[in-house]
């Protein structure tokens, strides 16, 4: 993940205000939600209310399925609904699988649920209670920017079916499913944008020409030039009652080590479809 030092504004940061729970089903608050993702494929939303329940967010994501496509919330595991609290977690049994969004360690660079056939287009995360202590900063990077600097080989050799993508066990849904087999990027011509699906600890390639195109990968997630490109998102920027909405797809996140064991974020994800090569 992108290092805290050297920061360099990346643009600007889509931002909404919803001033009542009723604006969930504000029609035109509903449609600048959904541009902003189509369009910057991020966007913040600061509630002027309090909502532990996380209702605003369930009805919008119902609105924007109702009225813009955009697919139902998805299930995080067997056992879990479509919500999950990110929070620490101290007192899980020894033989309980903690997912590392659950530690106050570092998280590097990864998309959501990489490891699924299916992975969700978007994902939000509510901050409950923000790190009070300076830590638990969201790093977020474009990941058109991190394509530009491949070279055509490597982003070819990312978009073959090469890799093997293991289920974190505390993700699997399914006995027999521990892992999948496909490529991690996807280029789309047509709307000039570049798709990706990582999370370096749990892809392995499988080909010489799928190690070359994962070590450059690697290469220029770690280059100078693209630590430039990353907007860091402190915890003063995302207070809570933030929201803030993410294409899976299109942006790479990652978070500095949580230095306060009361940091709490509640996470959705939805629109899940195949990621399969274009």
């Amino acid at each position: 993940m992108a290092k805290q030092t050297g920061r360099r504004k990346i643009g600007t940061l889509p931002q909404l205000q919803a001033t009542q729970l009723a604006t969930s089903k504000n029609a035109e608050h509903v449609r600048q939600v959904d541009q902003h993702l189509k369009n910057r494929g991020i966007v913040k939303i600061g509630l002027q209310f309090d909502d532990d329940a996380s209702t605003y967010l369930e009805q919008l994501i119902r609105q924007l399925n109702e009225r813009h496509g955009h697919g139902l919330p998805i299930t995080h595991s067997a056992s879990r609904g479509s919500l999950w609290d990110i929070r620490p977690q101290f007192t899980k049994p020894p033989d309980a699988h903690t997912a590392r969004s659950e530690t106050m360690n570092e998280f590097p660079w990864h998309t959501d649920c990489s490891y699924e056939e299916s992975s969700p287009r978007y994902f939000a995360l509510q901050v409950m209670h923000s790190d009070q202590c300076g830590g638990g900063t969201l790093s977020v990077l474009d990941t058109s920017r991190l394509v530009s600097l491949l070279s055509p080989a490597a982003r070819k050799g990312l978009t073959l079916p090469e890799f093997r993508i293991a289920v974190p066990p505390e993700f699997i849904k399914q006995d027999s499913k521990t892992h999948i087999t496909g490529n991690i990027l996807r280029m789309d011509k047509s709307k000039g944008t570049a798709e990706l699906r990582f999370r370096e600890d749990l892809v392995t390639p499988l080909t010489p020409s799928a190690v070359a195109a994962f070590e450059e990968l690697q290469r220029v997630l770690n280059s100078a030039d693209l630590q430039s490109q990353v907007m860091q998102l402190t915890s003063d920027m995302l207070p809570r009652g933030s929201i803030i909405a993410i294409d899976n797809r299109r942006w790479l996140h990652g978070r500095n080590q949580v230095l306060d064991p009361n940091r709490h974020l509640r996470r959705v994800r939805w629109d899940a479809e195949p990621f399969t090569a274009l």
